[in-house]
């Protein structure tokens, strides 16, 4: 029976405090539960092969029922700060399981032991990793939600700045793209967000990066024009909706 969006609500408005209020070590562990817990509901459509590299994890995960071809290259959320290999897979095999596409998943270095630009180093390493398999760039599409959102705009500003071929197009789910918080979202959503606080990004965007107007840190305030086609998802409640609908503006304006 699917759950209610009432329901749904009440449960993130209790979890609400306790993410606030966590250390950075407590949230870390919650995020790779979440993602061991969406891993095992895939785990008979999908096959999982680890690979480690001198900075980061990263993972194949390919479809027993695979129907497309290319690859999925999947940026986690996770403010920069959290999220690791078991979080990637785990959302990953989501990706995989329901696309019938492989997914390829990186474990990026996190803040605030290794700060910006940290975190793009390793996704546009992997990045030519993909391509060093034999996929061309118009057949891999990145994914990515909340600061891997931001980070797959990132990661396509870096590489046009570096005349390299962008990926096919973008898929972002409430991608964090303004970590100076300048959208009227921020004091409009704030009592309304059923899970983030300003707080909590705030703390995020500090560990992350001290040059929080940087294109390559908010990808909001880069040159958007010849990006790859975008597909963008946000809820209308969330404190980062004008992350989406700013970047969308610009997008389209570019």
């Amino acid at each position: 029976m699917p759950f209610s969006e009432n329901f749904l609500r009440s449960q993130l408005s209790i979890l609400k405090p306790f993410i606030k209020g966590s250390s950075l070590d407590l949230v870390r562990k919650g995020q790779r539960r979440i993602g061991e817990m969406m891993a095992s509901k895939n785990l008979r459509d999908v096959v999982i092969s680890i690979e480690s590299y001198e900075h980061y994890d990263a993972a194949w995960i390919i479809p027993k029922d695979e129907i497309r071809s290319g690859v999925i290259f999947y940026l986690h959320g996770g403010g920069y700060t959290c999220g690791g290999i078991d979080y990637a897979k785990g959302f990953g095999s989501v990706l995989a399981a329901e696309t019938g596409t492989r997914v390829f998943c990186v474990a990026y270095r996190l803040a605030p032991e290794n700060p910006f630009p940290a975190a793009l180093d390793d996704a546009r390493d992997a990045y030519h990793r993909i391509i060093s398999h034999g996929y061309a760039p118009e057949s891999i599409v990145l994914c990515g939600e909340s600061a891997g959102g931001g980070l797959a705009y990132s990661l396509c500003l870096d590489l046009k700045s570096r005349n390299e071929r962008l990926p096919a197009g973008i898929i972002a789910i409430s991608p964090w793209t303004d970590l100076t918080a300048s959208g009227e979202s921020y004091g409009l959503n704030a009592d309304k967000d059923p899970s983030m606080t300003i707080e909590q990004l705030g703390f995020f965007a500090d560990c992350y990066s001290k040059d929080r107007n940087n294109p390559l840190v908010s990808p909001l305030f880069g040159d958007l024009h010849d990006l790859p086609p975008s597909l963008i998802f946000v809820g209308g409640d969330e404190i980062m909706l004008d992350d989406s609908q700013l970047l969308h503006e610009k997008i389209i304006s570019a």
